[in-house]
């Protein structure tokens, strides 16, 4: 069975999708010897993230075991993870420019 998404550390409280998922999908994914079951909430393109776990408004998404970003609002799991509702705290330009 080929793998539909990748989790890269087992902080992380995102996956990415390897290949383009259709809402409805059923995912099971191992996370060191852990097994997560998502059921994807919408149509998630190729490369993008969905949520493995509730991720409270404020809270930190997190891929590569890294904080990636803050959720603007409550996201649940299967919940695809753009720019709707998370904005990035990484390379962010325009606030370098502020503090300047």
């Amino acid at each position: 069975m080929k793998q539909k998404a990748v989790v890269l550390s087992p902080k992380d409280n995102v996956a990415t999708a390897l290949s383009p998922l259709e809402s409805g999908d059923k995912l099971e994914l191992k996370i060191e010897g852990k097994t997560f079951a998502v059921t994807v909430k919408s149509d998630i393109p190729f490369g993008h993230k969905f949520s493995l776990a509730r991720i409270q408004k404020n809270s930190p998404v997190v891929k590569y075991g890294e904080v990636i970003g803050t959720a603007t609002k409550n996201i649940s799991p299967g919940d695809y993870v753009h720019v709707n509702n998370v904005v990035s705290t990484r390379g962010r330009g325009d606030l370098e420019r502020k503090r300047k």
